[in-house]
């Protein structure tokens, strides 16, 4: 993998994705071209289409990311994702003809972009036939030798075995740690120079998956491998960096200290964040202000009671504060307290089912937003009453307060909405990587990753 801004990518994701960006810059000079032919005129420079080239390709691919075109699913299968560059090539093509309605002559003609769809479409596809059929194979899976024949190891055996996974396990070494869940595993014993043995399988990185370090670890052959240029990695950041979150299962206090991650450089950052916040919340605003007052008067018409939904949440540091929300439930569905949404949950309306389901019930968070107690990529605020429960049963639940909740987040995008503890412990998982790992171009992904909830509303309740 490549860590971007403090994110990892696989290579071959980031192979594919520069691959598709050049090809879409093919198909947009091809529809040039064609629809210069027709017309009977010259098409000119290249030189003089670079802004109209960069427009459509960036369009089209930043659509493509926001639609999941790059994530797993996607990747081992073919329909996945001929569906999913059909609805990102559709929404840049409407993407670019509304930009091109708004500044004309910027970008292309729009009597070039049907054609350039169906280029794309043609080359996408084929691209994925040829480069992505590769993707999954050896070539471009990392070679990692494991220490250990523990669960751990059995871990890392069965994460190499997912479809997309982008290691592969050349090796297993029995360290004496304990008991053997491994069977394939080669003894330490019968190696003799360990160094020697990773060159000779050709391991890229060897990861350390001990069960007790203690009278295990051997330095003296760990310093030799790291000499030889090979990546050495524990089994916390080997796993942080695979699945995208933090494994609280493994995770000790000294871990979290010592490694990469809660930069005090995020000063700037945060202060960049706070200007997109405030922007993007009037620009808004403004937008949806109709959406809202349209469906707040269909609320009040659907069931009886307020409009709008109030109610205290934990954010930063821990501090209550006041969240608005469409209402989507009865006026009396917390009379006995809080309590976490469930599959097609009484308490909800009918009208709430629909606005649930396309997230219209969020837009009023875009004023606490705007007001400064949220973000717009953060972990999700809970009610007080489960922050003190979930904190009293999950360790490092508190950490995920020291950030600023979030109208979505990476928690939100990785895994299905959550209605027990251990969903909010897998959740807290992923929460604590983006606390960890914040950047701008963290929160960028997440904003665009967002578009595929959305549009693929698996998990709303």
């Amino acid at each position: 993998m490549i860590r971007l801004f403090k994110h990892y990518i696989p290579h071959a994701v980031l192979l594919l994705g520069l691959f598709d960006l050049l090809l879409l810059i093919v198909a947009g000079e091809g529809a040039w071209l064609l629809r210069a032919a027709q017309i009977g005129t010259g098409p000119g420079s290249v030189y003089t289409r670079v802004v109209p080239l960069a427009a459509f390709a960036g369009t089209v691919w930043i659509a493509m990311i926001s639609v999941g075109v790059y994530g797993t699913d996607a990747l081992r299968s073919m329909r996945y994702a001929c569906a999913r560059l059909l609805v990102a090539i559709s929404l840049g093509i409407i993407g670019l003809s509304v930009m091109d309605f708004l500044v004309p002559g910027a970008t292309f003609w729009r009597s070039t972009l049907l054609y350039a769809m169906g280029f794309a479409i043609l080359l996408l596809v084929a691209n994925r036939l040829l480069i992505g059929s590769f993707i999954g194979t050896s070539a471009f899976r990392r070679r990692v030798l494991v220490l250990g024949a523990g669960k751990r190891a059995m871990r890392i055996k069965r994460l190499s075995e997912k479809d997309g996974s982008g290691f592969a396990v050349v090796s297993f070494l029995g360290m004496n740690e304990g008991a053997l869940e491994v069977e394939e595993a080669i003894p330490r014993a019968a190696i003799h120079d360990l160094g020697r043995f990773v060159e000779n399988i050709g391991a890229s990185e060897v990861v350390l998956a001990l069960e007790e370090r203690r009278n295990a670890l051997p330095l003296k052959d760990l310093v030799r491998v790291k000499t030889m240029g090979v990546h050495v990695n524990d089994f916390s950041s080997f796993m942080e960096r695979e699945t995208g979150r933090v494994d609280l299962d493994t995770l000790n206090p000294s871990w979290l200290i010592f490694s990469d991650g809660f930069s005090s450089g995020r000063v700037i950052s945060s202060a960049a964040k706070r200007i997109f916040d405030v922007i993007a919340s009037l620009t808004l605003l403004l937008l949806t202000l109709p959406v809202i007052a349209l469906f707040a008067i269909l609320v009040k018409m659907d069931s009886r009671g307020p409009a709008f939904f109030r109610q205290q949440r934990v954010g930063l540091y821990g501090r209550d504060f006041e969240l608005v929300k469409l209402r989507s439930m009865a006026t009396d569905a917390e009379k006995d307290g809080a309590k976490w949404a469930s599959q097609n949950d009484p308490r909800v309306t009918r009208l709430g089912k629909f606005i649930r389901k396309v997230r219209i019930d969020e837009l009023p968070q875009v004023w606490t937003v705007l007001t400064g107690k949220m973000s717009f990529v953060g972990p999700r605020p809970e009610v007080p009453q489960f922050v003190t429960d979930l904190d009293d049963k999950i360790p490092y639940y508190a950490e995920r307060h020291m950030v600023k909740p979030g109208i979505t987040g990476w928690a939100q995008i990785n895994y299905p909405y959550g209605a027990s503890v251990e969903d909010s412990r897998h959740k807290l998982e992923y929460d604590l990587y983006y606390a960890k790992n914040y950047t701008p171009f963290l929160d960028l992904l997440i904003l665009l990753q967002t578009l595929r909830v959305v549009l693929w509303p698996e998990g709303a309740r």
